[in-house]
């Protein structure tokens, strides 16, 4: 008995397949009698391709470049002149005014300290004790320097005659002025020892005193503006090395500071800068105004 399959077609077969065919025609039909948007088409086939990642690639005619929104939304202005620029050009005029004006408080600040000097140069140089007497200026503070020669005793703390005379001329300097008097005594790095002075601590002090006692002797100079110190070789303005550098310093120096007295000057000018001045030409009001206004 054979094994091959039947070649018999079921029944249903013949159905489907005429089914099928109907099918077919009626699409074929409906197709023939609709109408093709080629636009529509077009459009629908591109979004389909993006969808479903179709790539194509589209040569450039030109580079791509960047575009701001400042630039094509706005258009250049006039440039004026900024709130900032104005601000500073105030601070700067204002500081140029505020420099000006503490210069000027400066000078006259400096002006009685000054003049200290020249009186005191002018004393000295009329006494003849110029030669070993020095005049400096220090801020607000005038430094009289008065070498050992002609006005101490080699190794003594007594005074000569001529420069005790000196000392007296200056304590009427001195009694007109206001501030702190000191009185400094140096000396070298050779060392002393005696009876009276057991080191040159003594000595300096003892000089430095001897000058304030003679000054002190003015009734009209208080003695509490006066500061008495000594600095033996602490504090040299030359070589110990040489003879002339220890010369140098064996020295008194004599210190007048104006500072505090300046500095309440001082406040009182700045006071006086910042009131207006009336111009040159412009009536002083009388007090008689001055009260009928207050009336």
């Amino acid at each position: 008995m054979s094994n091959k399959p039947s070649s018999v077609i079921p029944q249903w077969m013949i159905t489907y397949a005429d089914l099928m065919s109907l099918l077919l025609c009626f699409f074929v039909l409906l197709l023939s009698f609709s109408e093709i948007d080629a636009e529509k088409f077009r459009r629908i086939a591109g979004e389909l391709s993006q969808a479903f990642g179709v790539q194509r690639d589209i040569e450039a005619m030109q580079i791509p470049k960047g575009t701001s929104a400042a630039l094509d939304k706005f258009s250049p202005a006039v440039p004026d002149h900024t709130l900032l620029d104005e601000i500073r050009q105030r601070s700067m005029e204002e500081r140029s005014q505020l420099e000006a004006m503490r210069q000027m408080l400066e000078a006259r600040r400096r002006q009685p300290t000054m003049d200290v000097a020249r009186e005191v140069k002018k004393l000295l140089e009329a006494s003849g004790n110029n030669e070993v007497t020095q005049v400096e200026v220090d801020g607000f503070r005038v430094v009289i320097r008065i070498e050992e020669k002609g006005t101490f005793m080699s190794g003594s703390d007594r005074v000569t005659g001529s420069f005790e005379a000196l000392l007296e001329e200056m304590s009427d300097v001195f009694a007109g002025l206001p501030g702190t008097i000191s009185i400094d005594g140096h000396t070298d790095n050779v060392p002393i020892h005696t009876s009276r002075f057991h080191s040159n601590w003594d000595l300096s002090a003892l000089r430095a005193a001897s000058v304030a006692n003679i000054l002190q002797q003015n009734e009209a100079l208080e003695p509490r503006r006066l500061v008495v110190q000594g600095f033996a070789a602490t504090n040299p303005r030359a070589t110990n090395d040489t003879a002339a550098g220890r010369a140098k310093n064996r020295r008194v120096e004599i210190t007048i500071d104006l500072s505090e007295a300046t500095e309440e000057r001082g406040s009182r000018n700045l006071e006086t800068l910042r009131k207006p001045q009336a111009p040159p030409g412009a009536a002083q009001p009388s007090p008689g105004d001055a009260d009928a206004t207050a009336g």
